[in-house]
């Protein structure tokens, strides 16, 4: 197959967008730490369901956040499983999920020591835990002065986030392996039970650009229109912190993506292979669910441009919450 070409990415910034910093500081902090409890209980105990496979929608990432130590049961001890990457015992952790006699998951996270310097005889300890709620994670320490790497891995019906709308909700499939600080995002946001400002506001159908199954009509342009939604995940009144770059698997129909470090972010209502790693995807609207994103493309729009991108820009934004979802993932 010839090398695609290289097009300019349709994925400008608004250019009204100040951000909307400055306001009224929340304490963030607070909030989400006493949010912890009462996020577990928004949601029903997965011992109330029968366990479920773990999902491999990012079986190629396996990735932690680094200066978080998770703590919580060791289902298998550092002391006596060391191993040599994060990526290793990032793995180690999903050969157990799920276990062959149960089908549960009996490891969800990991932490590993993996810097010479700080960890010493500690070198390569790889530990093995099980949250009691992977949506509501322990966590003992974080910051630069912490020597481990964290990450966390769900299984099959876990880590689904809800964009309720008015138009119906979008269950989002978060992928901890290959964005884990872009989870940590979304676990803050439940945390403050508060999504308001959160809302999409540019959305470009497929056009006869792209078929119902996303992909590329060889012969055609790669847009306008662009098959995608546009919107942004800050909350009023709370600063965002940029999302450092993290992986960038190709971006197909359904993919869920930061617009540069965000708060901006994509739903790809096709295969966009001519954008290749451009973009952190960090989840995945459920295959059902694609139709409500479909609906929301042929809502009406006026045309704009933006550096030199032609876009259509809602006239009237969706604005949704974002909650915590007990959704049985389908795939």
């Amino acid at each position: 197959m010839p090398a695609l070409p290289t097009l300019p990415l349709p994925l400008p910034r608004r250019p009204s967008d100040s951000r909307r910093r400055g306001r009224l500081l929340l304490f963030l902090i607070v909030l989400v730490s006493a949010a912890a409890a009462l996020a577990y209980l928004s949601c029903p105990s997965s011992a109330l369901t029968p366990p479920r496979p773990a999902v491999r929608a990012d079986a190629d990432c396996c990735r932690g956040t680094q200066g978080l130590e998770l703590w919580g049961p060791a289902v298998k001890w550092g002391s006596n499983h060391r191993l040599p990457s994060a990526a290793a015992c990032c793995a180690s952790c999903k050969a157990m999920c799920p276990h062959a006699e149960d089908g549960a998951c009996r490891c969800n996270s990991w932490v590993f020591c993996g810097d010479e310097r700080r960890c010493k005889d500690r070198l390569g300890e790889c530990w093995l835990k099980k949250q009691k709620d992977v949506m509501a994670p322990a966590v003992i320490a974080s910051g630069e002065d912490v020597m481990w790497t964290s990450g966390l891995v769900f299984a099959k019906g876990e880590g689904i986030v809800a964009l309720e709308t008015s138009l119906g909700t979008l269950h989002i499939q978060l992928l901890p392996g290959c964005a884990p600080r872009s989870v940590d995002y979304f676990i803050e946001l439940l945390g403050l039970h508060n999504c308001a400002g959160c809302r999409f506001y540019r959305a470009e159908g497929r056009g006869n650009v792209w078929d119902a199954e996303g992909n590329h009509d060889k012969n055609a342009a790669f847009g306008p229109p662009y098959a995608l939604l546009q919107g942004t995940l800050e909350v009023d009144g709370v600063p965002f912190k940029g999302i450092t770059r993290e992986a960038c698997p190709e971006v197909k129909r359904g993919s869920i993506a930061w617009v540069g470090s965000g708060p901006e972010f994509l739903i790809s209502l096709a295969n966009h292979e001519e954008w290749k790693d451009a973009y952190t995807v960090f989840g995945h609207v459920l295959p059902e669910d694609m139709a409500i994103a479909e609906e929301m493309a042929l809502l009406p729009a006026s045309t704009d441009v933006w550096s030199n991108v032609t876009v259509k820009v809602l006239r009237d934004p969706v604005y949704f919450k974002v909650k915590r979802s007990c959704h049985a993932s389908s795939v």
